[in-house]
């Protein structure tokens, strides 16, 4: 296995890799109360990427890592953030791409962000496993890139460098709750702190592939549903992600949709901030009280994106 200073030296030069094309977005501490909750919370607003969300770094280290030429296609699978993340990503660099999404998980808001931002959209009928082999298919073609959303090395280390940021900007924090839909983002978060603060990984019942293969040790299948499935719906943990799940995760958590719907209600009344359900996700493991806090424990909560209609938490 890759040691750990081997990992973070492969996040430090995603880092400086992407640092040009991505932004650095900000953190903000909000004041006991401000969220119903006992004690202050740091938030990284990383929904305030170009696209949405954190999606854009692990997209921007695929390309860069690559030989492009004019006439190459980025290949992805998406059920939204990842495939806006590439699309604009390959329009900056001159390349075209195609997104292949899962009828299941498809979203109007989110596949009309993926065509705003160059991509060609292929909405694949039946499930998650539909879409991914007619994915593969595609990326096995001549002239083709093939940017996994999750399960690739170039894909973790990217999301990796959101958690090289945090440590930058919130160097106090001893916790921080990651919302988990293949795995990707909580790997390279993982990747980055290893052992040196706790990291909580957050899915609802609907998408808890990660639950359920910690409690049945081993990856299982699950098929994704729920409010959270277009974000975090991955039928299972990328086999990449879960070796760093299983040496650093500190935490696993699931909560319901319900719960995440009032974490967002709770976000925006407190702070005015919007978060797509996978976001709010993340933060619904403390309003729903499914991950309480130690005294004097200092937490982050990672928003990790923003693709969603501003209202949908009220209806």
């Amino acid at each position: 296995m890759t040691t750990q200073a081997d990992i973070r030296a492969d996040i430090q030069a995603a880092h400086d890799r992407i640092a040009p094309y991505i932004r650095r977005t900000p953190v903000v501490t909000l004041e006991s109360g401000a969220l119903g909750l006992g004690f202050p919370i740091t938030l990284k607003l990383e929904h305030l990427q170009a696209t949405g969300s954190f999606k854009l770094r692990g997209a921007f280290n695929n390309l860069l890592s690559a030989d492009l030429t004019p006439d190459t296609e980025v290949v992805a699978i998406s059920g939204g953030n990842h495939g806006a993340a590439v699309a604009l990503a390959a329009t900056r660099l001159g390349v075209k791409s195609t997104v292949f999404v899962p009828e299941a998980l498809a979203l109007e808001v989110k596949l009309a962000r993926m065509r705003h931002f160059g991509a060609k959209v292929e909405v694949v009928p039946g499930s998650v496993k539909d879409a991914f082999e007619a994915f593969e298919a595609r990326a096995a073609s001549p002239g083709t890139l093939q940017a996994h959303p999750y399960d690739s090395a170039l894909t973790i280390n990217g999301q990796g460098t959101v958690a090289r940021e945090i440590e930058d900007q919130a160097p106090q924090i001893d916790t921080l709750m990651v919302s988990v839909g293949g795995g990707g983002l909580i790997g390279g978060v993982l990747g980055w702190y290893q052992d040196r603060i706790k990291v909580v990984a957050v899915e609802t019942t609907g998408t808890s592939a990660l639950a359920q293969s910690l409690a049945a040790g081993a990856r299982v299948t699950i098929q994704p549903s729920g409010i959270s499935a277009s974000g975090l719906g991955a039928a299972s943990i990328g086999a990449l992600p879960m070796q760093l799940i299983d040496r650093w995760l500190g935490d696993s958590v699931v909560v319901s949709d319900d719960d995440t719907r009032l974490a967002q209600q709770r976000l925006w009344d407190g702070a005015r901030l919007v978060g797509e359900p996978g976001a709010a996700t993340a933060l619904a493991a403390l309003t729903s009280g499914a991950y309480v806090p130690q005294k004097d424990e200092r937490v982050g909560v990672l928003v990790c994106g923003g693709n969603a209609a501003p209202d949908w938490f009220l209806t």
